[in-house]
């Protein structure tokens, strides 16, 4: 079974985190089979390992009225 030691928010300090779908191609979420979500082994806090973030949105700008200013 992976394991790694990666430092856990819920815990304080590092501990070791294994993955949630051990089994090759368990991962609903995942269908190449490597699973994102890892675990700590200490309180069970959830970790995302290797996931692609989709493009960001901007948002629209807020067009400034005449005679109106930004302090």
């Amino acid at each position: 079974m992976p394991e790694m030691t990666r430092y856990c928010a819920d815990c304080g300090w590092k501990r070791l985190f294994e993955p949630r779908h051990v089994i090759a191609g368990s991962c609903p979420d995942s269908p190449d089979g490597r699973c994102p979500e890892w675990m700590c082994t200490g309180c069970g806090a959830a970790l995302l390992i290797d996931v692609a973030a989709g493009p960001a949105e901007v948002p629209q700008a807020v067009p400034l009225l005449p005679g109106r200013r930004v302090a």
